[in-house]
């Protein structure tokens, strides 16, 4: 069968996206579309369900969900394979929305095809001030049908890469000529700004060359960006550019109706040879009066809009949640097909347990997570003399990933730096490859070349990791580079920790002790990533980190030219010694200020605060300075807490206390005063941990240079030992 295609290929491998083009769209989608009635009725139902979603709480990306429906139908309905009452299956298909600005499409699918957690009411929660909602605004690896936490751009089809990459490791290594145990495939939806970020560019060029054909890269194509028309930054040919990198391309020219074409595309890609890229043309926020147009992105939209939708969809105007009887019935199938598929695989681990007993008990402790006893291979003696430390890691790690076959070993193109290479390696290669240089590879290897994409080589990790779950990884994957590099990496390297995966990050060269290499590669800064802040810091670079949010002023309080000085006081009572020195930092100064007033107010204590935008800036200042700044050098005895919301690393330099965020919690998908108040960032509070704390100092249970985290919401700690459901 010939791939769909467009008759007619313009300009970036798009379609026609004038105005007067999108407005024959819009009245053609009013009146069906070509497409069944059947498919027609779902999909006005569907887009009229997002649009109240975000109507509802005045917030979301409605455009792009709106625009995905029939790529939606024709994935969840049609072609993937999972089993919505058994979310955690083995073999089901991997879904990666990479374009995770469009979760609220994932999740209208994940309650229509019968996901236990996505109930009607929990979908509701969207963009609520719910904490225990499951629809935060971008998909998270611990919610039912999410596969990974993707969020910042190109993240999300560099975990696609991985997890194909793990799908086919396990085939190479379990499968059997007669037995077929693992046959997944991996999908995953891009939009135009996926295929913009640097991360995603380096996974799919690495895609194509391992030759990944049991993943499909879905092109989301409305030509939209936040900014307005891709056009405005981005001309190339997708298309060859795709097929350059070793892609099979279909095309798709009517994404907004045509589920038929989708699926046959979708069923097309899981027979190729290569990977496939699917460029499906949409219209972003189709049906409404922004179709088109960037305003469509990322809000919702106006009242009178979503009625007018409605109406021209057949609904009625002031109802909300319009979903009849048919509509669910048409989804009915899925739950029952799904628990036929889990049977079937079950039947078949059985009878490959029969016919190979070795292989199924190795396999089955594998997706259970269970490591061989790895301790076993360290070795007993090491060499006496001097040892770089990467050689010395090296030593302990090449023969665990030897003997362990759940470690998977990658680098960044210095495999001779890194100390990696261990004994019997073979690389992950397509066997269709064969390298000028070095073994011929095998998708049953453990050693990654990921050539000079660090960025990548992590993301990628992260996808491999989630192969598995949380706890209970099939795989464990190695990275190693120059700790230097690892800062282009920073963004994976987080994703990572928030995703709870366990990756090993192998950063060699940590120090002044590379030496001729010079400055560009000793990272002295980079064992807590800290940052500076600087306007006029003209000789190195600076970050300057502002908030979303709006923040109070001060005016004739804060100061331009003290903010060169790093810290500088705002205000103290005056009279005899203060009782506590509070410090406020970026966007939490007015929190600080705030709970200072009530402790004056309230509580008739003396409070001095003070500002304090950068440490650097600050420690350049002179002794005197500092210590008139922060008066923790005289007997006054003035203890001092920093309240920011950030881990407290680096702040037992300058206060005794921290009203900080738990090293073990990242954040929550609340809006932002809410958040605020679900971690303790009030001055109601604050103002009690400040009061305990400061009697515990006088009464001499905290003595100067005991530094203390008064960190909010204590179950983190529960949450972190596992015992949070």
């Amino acid at each position: 069968m010939a791939p769909p295609t467009a008759t007619a290929d313009s300009k970036n491998g798009a379609n026609d996206y004038s105005k007067s083009a999108v407005k024959k769209v819009v009245e053609a989608d009013q009146n069906g579309g070509n497409v069944s009635d059947e498919h027609a009725l779902v999909l006005k139902t569907l887009r009229v369900l997002v649009a109240d979603l975000c109507q509802q709480f005045k917030g979301g990306h409605p455009g792009g969900a709106i625009g995905m429906m029939a790529i939606g139908i024709a994935l969840w309905k049609y072609t993937m394979r999972y089993a919505p009452r058994d979310p955690t299956w083995i073999n089901r298909d991997r879904f990666i929305l990479s374009n995770g600005h469009c979760c609220i499409w994932q999740y209208v699918y994940l309650h229509m095809t019968g996901f236990n957690d996505m109930s009607f009411d929990q979908l509701k929660s969207y963009h609520s001030d719910r904490a225990d909602g499951l629809c935060p605004g971008h998909p998270e690896i611990e919610h039912e049908g999410v596969e990974v936490t993707t969020g910042p751009l190109g993240q999300g089809v560099a975990n696609a890469v991985g997890l194909a990459m793990a799908s086919k490791n396990l085939a190479a290594t379990f499968n059997t000529p007669d037995y077929d145990i693992i046959s997944n495939h991996i999908w995953c939806t891009v939009g135009d700004a996926c295929l913009q970020e640097g991360v995603g560019l380096e996974a799919i060029s690495l895609g194509g060359h391992w030759r990944l054909n049991n993943l499909t890269i879905i092109y989301d194509n409305n030509q939209i960006t936040c900014d307005g028309a891709v056009d405005i930054t981005n001309t190339e040919d997708i298309n060859a550019k795709m097929r350059a990198c070793g892609y099979q391309v279909i095309d798709i020219m009517d994404g907004n109706h045509d589920v038929e074409l989708i699926v046959k595309a979708l069923e097309l890609s899981k027979k190729s040879d290569k990977p496939t890229f699917i460029n499906v043309r949409t219209i972003i926020g189709l049906g409404s009066d922004v179709a088109g147009q960037a305003v469509a992105h990322g809000a919702a939209f106006k009242p009178e809009d979503v009625a007018q939708m409605k109406k021209a969809y057949g609904f009625k105007e002031d109802e909300m949640w319009q979903i009849s009887q048919s509509v669910r019935d048409f989804f009915s199938d899925i739950v029952p097909r799904g628990k036929r598929h889990v049977a079937e695989w079950n039947d078949l681990l059985a009878a490959y347990g029969k016919q190979h007993p070795e292989l199924h008990k190795i396999f089955v402790a594998r997706i259970e997570g269970n490591t061989p006893d790895w301790e076993q291979y360290i070795p007993k003696e090491f060499p006496n003399k001097a040892t770089a430390t990467r050689a010395a890691s090296g030593l302990v790690l090449n023969p665990i990933v030897e003997h362990v076959p759940n470690f998977i070993v990658g680098t960044a193109d210095l495999t001779p730096s890194v100390n990696m290479k261990y004994n019997n390696m073979i690389p992950f290669n397509s066997p269709d490859l064969n390298p000028s240089t070095g073994p011929d590879g095998s998708y049953s290897g453990r050693y990654i070349h990921y050539g000079i994409r660090e960025h990548a080589m992590c993301a990628i990790s992260n996808g491999i990791a989630a192969w598995g779950r949380p706890g209970a990884q099939t795989f464990i994957p190695i990275t190693s580079s120059f700790f230097m590099f690892y800062i282009y990496c920073a963004a994976a390297v987080r994703m990572g920790a928030l995703q709870r995966l366990q990756v090993i990050h192998a950063a060699t060269h940590d120090s002044i002790g590379t030496g001729e290499d010079g400055p560009t590669h000793q990272p002295l800064e980079l064992a807590a990533l800290s940052v500076d802040h600087a306007i006029k810091a003209k000789f190195t670079p600076s970050i300057i980190s502002t908030s979303r949010h709006g923040i109070p002023q001060f005016p004739g309080l804060t100061s331009r030219d003290k903010v060169a000085k790093g810290a500088y006081v705002i205000g103290e009572d005056p009279g005899d010694a203060a009782d506590i020195t509070l410090i406020g930092v970026g966007p939490e100064f007015n929190i600080a200020s705030s709970t200072a007033d009530l402790l004056r107010s309230k509580h008739n204590l003396k409070v001095r605060l003070v500002s304090f935008p950068c440490q650097r800036l600050f420690d350049a200042q002179p002794r005197s300075y500092q210590r008139n700044v922060l008066q923790r050098h005289t007997s006054k005895n003035i203890p001092a807490i920093v309240v920011e919301a950030y881990t407290a690393t680096g702040w037992e330099k300058y206060a005794d206390a921290a009203v900080c965020m738990s090293k073990n919690r990242f954040g929550q998908s609340l809006p932002g005063p809410d958040a605020y108040k679900y971690f303790g960032y009030t001055a109601d509070q604050i103002a009690p941990k400040v009061q305990e704390f400061l009697k515990r100092w006088k009464g001499g249970e905290v003595l100067r240079g005991e530094f203390e985290e008064l960190v909010h919401r204590e179950e983190y700690e529960e949450w972190d030992r596992g015992t949070r459901e």
